[in-house]
């Protein structure tokens, strides 16, 4: 059932950054759930002004005339919509008070400021911040990705000799060998603001020599993705909150992390490195160095990855969650209806059954390879 508790504003999502009493409500919400250095006001609206289409709403939810939630949408289909979230964005873009479930959300969302709206989805939810609701009639959870996690506790000697034997080794190996070349390595940090701009040049001079530029997705000062970047660490390093690890080679850059910080969680948003010279390790060399660091220095509680996890990440962490994507329909045929859609989209892009794959040939397989 719809709730009746949020009452809906329906504005264009300009109204966030030209209102200023709105800017301090979306950072109290932010701040109730979790405090994400991407989820503040200004990262929004850095978000908005570099990838939003004109088509977003910001959705502003009241109770007893208290905001309690607020939501960038976007239309994603026929009276469907879903929340606002670049790729550049690790979810989707909305907050809310610690009470609200993303369910009851949603389905006051469905039900409120967007007329008729047959569904709408909130999309890659962190379920540290949301845990997931069970299916209802209504509702249709969805796993996403997993992603990892370093709890920066104890000492970084502790954490180190709990990494695999393998990797410790390639470390130090790769440490000597680089000394015995007379190779000089060391990490700097890059917190002021008049730093970023440069980061963001050599990193875009990074990516652009690897597979990224012939996919046409590297990062450069000028296209979009590197005016977002350039513009989010800025606004962050006014407040200290901005932090380029940056890896060198005698005086040449090999390696950088672009990282945010609020609250004592640490996200890295991109890493890149020098793939001429992958075989010395160097990323993995920036994030020994960077990761002893943090360790130091004591005011970083929490390391997050926020991407999917892959296999690299398991050598530096076992930490893992589910992001989720939830979406709610209007009414309980409708969900019914995309389910069977989806399982007949798939039983057709699946490939035909072959001999090797038939159960029968499985099962004589294993008996001839057990004999």
């Amino acid at each position: 059932m719809p709730s009746h508790k949020i009452h809906w504003q329906n504005l264009p999502a300009s109204a966030l950054p030209s209102t200023p009493d709105l800017l301090p409500e979306w950072d109290r919400l932010n701040a109730d759930r979790g405090d994400l250095p991407f989820m503040t006001a200004a990262a929004v609206c850095c978000a908005l002004q570099v990838f939003g289409s004109g088509t977003e709403r910001l959705l502003i939810g009241r109770d007893a005339g208290k905001v309690i939630a607020m939501l960038m949408v976007v239309p994603s289909g026929s009276f469907q919509w879903r929340t606002f979230q670049p790729s550049q964005l690790p979810l989707g873009v909305w907050v809310a008070a610690k009470h609200l479930t993303t369910t009851s959300i949603a389905r006051s969302v469905l039900h409120g400021p967007l007329g008729l709206c047959l569904g709408f989805s909130m999309t890659q939810v962190d379920p540290l911040l949301a845990p997931q609701d069970t299916d209802q009639s209504d509702t249709k959870h969805m796993d996403y990705i997993d992603t990892g996690w370093i709890d920066i506790a104890g000492t970084f000697e502790d954490y180190w000799a709990e990494r695999g034997k393998n990797l410790r080794q390639n470390m130090r190996k790769q440490r000597n060998k680089l000394a015995a070349e007379g190779t000089h390595i060391y990490m700097r940090t890059l917190t002021a603001p008049d730093d970023m701009a440069g980061a963001i040049a050599r990193y875009g001079v990074l990516e652009s020599s690897g597979w990224k530029a012939s996919e046409g997705t590297a990062i450069h000062p000028d296209n979009p993705q590197g005016q977002f970047y350039i513009q989010l660490l800025q606004n962050a390093a006014k407040h200290g909150e901005a932090v380029v690890y940056e890896y060198f080679f005698n005086e040449k850059t090999v390696a950088l992390n672009l990282c945010i910080h609020r609250s004592g969680t640490l996200v890295v948003l991109k890493t890149t490195y020098d793939e001429t010279i992958k075989n010395y390790s160097p990323a993995f060399l920036l994030s020994q160095d960077e990761v002893e660091q943090v360790f130091e220095q004591g005011t970083i509680k929490r390391l997050e990855y926020y991407g999917r996890m892959m296999e690299w990440h398991t050598r530096w962490t076992e930490n893992k969650r589910t992001l989720y994507h939830l979406t709610c329909y209007r009414w309980a045929w409708l969900k019914n209806l995309a389910e069977r859609r989806h399982k007949k989209t798939e039983e057709s892009s699946a490939p035909p059954a072959t001999i090797e794959s038939s159960p029968s040939s499985t099962t004589s397989s294993v008996s001839e390879s057990s004999s």
